[in-house]
């Protein structure tokens, strides 16, 4: 039979590993093994996290409201209450944008909700 020399496949692939864990410290920076492992790891922190941004802004998004409702008599639950019962249509993220930069407008809203 003849000579395989398979340098250049197994060289490209420990390449292409690598050049994903630059910067990441200790051996899996440099070691193929530990390298793998750690990209393994990378991506299911980074599907879980993409999950977890979604909640934690949405918690963001009720700190901002129920700050900008209390000085106008409401608290966060009621307010969402009273715009559910008056078929207001508007989403959280919407709200704490306008409580955050148009304090006048939000004060409108919740006026008509009133």
């Amino acid at each position: 039979m003849t000579r395989v020399k398979r340098g250049k496949t197994s060289l490209n692939h420990r390449h292409n590993v690598l050049v994903q864990v630059k910067g990441y410290r200790f051996g899996r920076g440099n070691k193929e093994i530990q390298a793998n492992d750690a990209i393994a790891h990378a991506g299911n922190y980074a599907f879980a996290h993409r999950r977890d941004k979604k909640n934690v802004f949405r918690r963001l998004w009720t700190v901002k409201m129920n700050a900008a409702l209390r000085p106008l008599g409401f608290s966060y639950s009621k307010f969402i209450d009273a715009l559910k019962k008056n078929n207001i249509i508007i989403d959280r993220k919407i709200l704490a944008l306008l409580a955050e930069k148009n304090p006048e407008t939000f004060a409108n809203i919740v006026n008509e909700v009133k």
